[in-house]
């Protein structure tokens, strides 16, 4: 099994009415909930967009500096995703595509490139 976000770019994703916001949230939860049945799912979170950001963080000299944005002129920002564990790219792109129609708005596979770390506590303890 391997890991992967599927994920989408708040950019993509078209002025809605809380109406319309309602209605896509049940529809994704369904297919998070048929996610959670089949044994796939990980963690999702969502509705993530600039509003939420609360700094952005570059390294000077060693030392962290954080400062205001990301800057509403920034392009992309993170809207939502969803990681899940499954057999191969065909699945997880099967599952992306789930989101996609059920959001009505466009999803990016990434493949997780190792298995998850786990704590020196849990790693033996299966």
């Amino acid at each position: 099994m391997a890991e992967y976000v599927i994920a989408f770019n708040d950019e993509w994703v078209p002025a809605h009415t809380p109406e319309q916001l309602e209605e896509k949230g049940r529809a994704g939860r369904a297919v998070i909930a048929e996610m959670a049945a089949a044994g796939v799912f990980v963690f999702t979170n969502g509705g993530l967009d600039a509003d939420t950001a609360v700094c952005s963080v570059t390294a000077r000299d060693g030392e962290p500096v954080f400062t205001d944005g990301p800057y509403a002129d920034t392009k992309e920002h993170l809207g939502g995703f969803c990681v899940i564990d499954v057999a191969d790219d065909d699945a997880a792109r099967m599952w992306a595509g789930r989101l996609a129609v059920a959001l009505e708005w466009p999803q990016e596979v990434h493949r997780f490139p190792f298995p998850p770390e786990q704590p020196d506590e849990q790693k033996g303890n299966d």
